[in-house]
């Protein structure tokens, strides 16, 4: 990559994961990087691996990915395309959904504390780790284990020194500041867009801790009905920059929120080269709250 991609990624400054942990503004997703549906292993596993290496080159010290991502088959990519990592590199990984199959609806989530440990544990295999820097619950929403429970298991592998850092995915504000009473809590993650702000009030919670808050699908522009109105302002401000539409709803995120670390994910190099490069775009307070009141009912999860 171009050293101007590089220095798009840390543009508009850094985030702090749990005191110590410094990462540019935009991040990694690498789900994407396996087979249909999230499911076995990514078809072009060269081309995985080069595109892994380049998103380093890029200057993103930030990577995102899950055990239930394959399942596992995207951290082994990630180790095989990056290890030994670099230094500066976060690799962030969750554990605590499983998969009975390739289907969608077989998504389920598992929070006993020995299934928890097993997860970190492989994980810690699998990415070839003796600590593995922030690691996330995936949901909540387990049935076998209440969530306070779950939070106690991840803070006891952070004491035994498994985990540096614990996160926390897909909850509501009550959520957090229920763990928060039992351990530190250093990063959330959440389904957030311009579109979508199923997390507003999570990234609220977030910001009045100072902890970052990671949106996933954060440059998805919706495609059902609404996608006109949407389009009708975003399009205008992206031909001002010479950008796309994806890109502003990027930089979007980036201005939303000094706490914001999104974490788009592609398959193509040149799309993942844009995706830095939207930190470099500079908007306007008014055009950051055009796009903002494209929606305005956010709900709440007090």
């Amino acid at each position: 990559m171009t050293s101007n991609s590089n220095r798009g990624v840390h543009a508009l400054g850094t985030v702090t994961i749990g005191g110590d942990l410094v990462v540019g503004r935009i991040g990694f997703g690498a789900m994407q990087l396996t087979g249909p549906k999230v499911w076995g292993e990514y078809p072009d596993r060269d081309g995985g691996i080069a595109l892994l290496k380049e998103v380093v080159e890029a200057g993103i010290k930030f990577i995102d990915t899950a055990d239930v991502y394959g399942p596992h088959t995207n951290e082994i990519l990630i180790h095989d395309a990056l290890h030994p990592y670099p230094d500066d590199l976060v690799i962030a990984t969750k554990g605590g959904f499983v998969r009975g199959g390739p289907d969608y609806k077989d998504w389920d989530a598992v929070g006993n504390r020995v299934y928890l440990r097993q997860c970190v544990y492989t994980s810690l295999r699998r990415l070839d780790l003796d600590r593995i820097d922030l690691y996330y619950l995936h949901a909540p929403t387990a049935s076998d284990a209440p969530f306070e429970q779950q939070v106690e298991t991840l803070a006891e592998l952070q004491q035994e020194g498994l985990i540096r850092h614990i996160g926390l995915s897909n909850l509501t504000a009550a959520q957090l500041r229920a763990a928060q009473t039992i351990v530190d809590i250093a990063a959330v993650t959440a389904h957030y867009n311009v579109g979508v702000r199923i997390g507003a009030e999570l990234l609220d919670a977030a910001e009045r801790v100072g902890i970052p808050f990671s949106p996933w699908h954060p440059a998805a522009i919706p495609r059902d009905h609404t996608a006109a109105r949407f389009k009708s302002v975003l399009q205008p401000i992206a031909n001002k920059y010479g950008a796309t539409v994806q890109q502003i709803a990027l930089a979007w995120q980036l201005h939303r929120s000094h706490i914001m670390l999104p974490i788009p994910g592609t398959t193509n190099i040149a799309h993942m080269a844009e995706n830095v490069a939207a930190a470099s775009v500079s908007l306007t307070l008014t055009e950051v709250e055009a796009i903002t009141n494209l929606v305005t009912d956010v709900g709440s999860d007090k």
